[in-house]
């Protein structure tokens, strides 16, 4: 499961991002997930609450944005979904479309510190 991987780089890549804001716990970090970036964002989630035990982290919860794959036909100037499997081709011109928009996502896009406890 390479979704442990990936999560054990979200906790160190914001726990990194919170110490630089001068905190040192986070409440919740959000991940923009594309559908064709290979991540289950289920399994996502389980792993990164085994990567988050005993860091800034222990108490965050991840919030996955679903990003869906979209296409751009050139010729038709248009955007269309990719769908699953992914599928290339313009449903309008009906020609290959090579260039992909959106899917790939896989990136932090906040980090929430945890409010200070008095």
């Amino acid at each position: 499961m390479h979704e442990l991987s990936i999560a054990t780089a979200i906790v160190e890549q914001a726990g990194e991002l919170a110490r630089a804001d001068g905190t040192d716990a986070v409440s919740a970090v959000t991940v923009r997930v594309g559908e064709l970036a290979g991540v289950v964002p289920e399994a996502l989630d389980f792993a990164f609450e085994v990567a988050r035990e005993g860091t800034a982290l222990a108490t965050a919860r991840l919030v996955v944005e679903r990003v869906p794959a979209r296409a751009w036909c050139e010729p038709c100037a248009e955007e269309f979904p990719v769908g699953m499997p992914p599928f290339f081709w313009c449903p309008d011109c009906d020609r290959p479309a090579p260039t992909l928009r959106s899917g790939r996502e896989l990136q932090i896009v906040g980090v929430e510190a945890a409010p200070v406890r008095s």
